[in-house]
């Protein structure tokens, strides 16, 4: 037999953003409780009160904040090294039997030059290339044969260090990008490795995102 709890539950789970705000206290329960009513006495098939979804979101807020506080705001309390850097170039290449031959030419040049960013990640039909723009010449003549189907300019990265337990806690990204959906950034590429991971932002936006992301230390 369903409950009335269980239903909310079920109910909340399904919408991220609410569930986020619930876990902050951020949302009024009783206005809540009667905008949700309609689909949770749908799904009990019974009229339930007001009251009594309430006391189910009380319940619930609760313990999604002892989650999120004693969890994944534990975890990005000891976010690490925060780097930013500007004047990146990002290019979108369609797969080809060529393009990781010239990739190694690419990081030949790379290696000319420590201060030069660099980054790549490779999906199943592109690759994706992230380099300074002093370097925009070099991509575009040693990659003239492939096919390019994205550049985008005036970009800037985020690179964040996380603490080792992050693989073991869920959640931890979804917070992270939560937050800065909430500002509007819009999100070229991430790219991460097992403890870090680089955000690629409009140079316009570099600032928020940064703020943002040193503001999590402080939750």
């Amino acid at each position: 037999m369903k409950t009335i709890s269980a239903v909310v539950e079920h109910y909340i789970k399904k919408k991220p953003f609410l569930q986020s705000a619930l876990a902050q206290g951020i949302i009024n329960l009783t206005s809540l409780s009667r905008i949700v009513k309609p689909e949770i006495e749908e799904e009990l098939g019974k009229e339930v009160r007001n009251g009594a979804i309430v006391m189910a979101l009380k319940r619930l807020s609760d313990d999604l904040e002892f989650r999120a506080t004693h969890k994944i705001v534990k975890v990005l309390k000891n976010i690490g090294e925060i780097t930013v850097r500007s004047n990146l170039s990002d290019y979108t290449f369609l797969s080809s039997e060529t393009i990781l031959a010239k990739q190694a030419k690419l990081l030949e040049e790379v290696h000319k030059n420590q201060d030069i960013f660099y980054t790549s990640s490779r999906g199943v039909n592109e690759i994706n290339i992230v380099v300074s723009n002093s370097l925009d010449k070099t991509v575009e003549e040693l990659f003239k044969n492939e096919r390019c189907t994205q550049k985008a300019e005036n970009l800037s990265s985020v690179t964040v260090k996380l603490p080792a337990e992050n693989v073991s806690v869920p959640g931890i990204y979804y917070f992270i990008f939560q937050r800065l959906a909430w500002e509007g950034i819009v999100l070229y590429e991430v790219i991460s490795t097992t403890n870090e991971f680089t955000i690629l932002v409009n140079d316009e936006q570099v600032d928020v995102a940064f703020k943002t992301i040193k503001d999590l230390k402080t939750l």
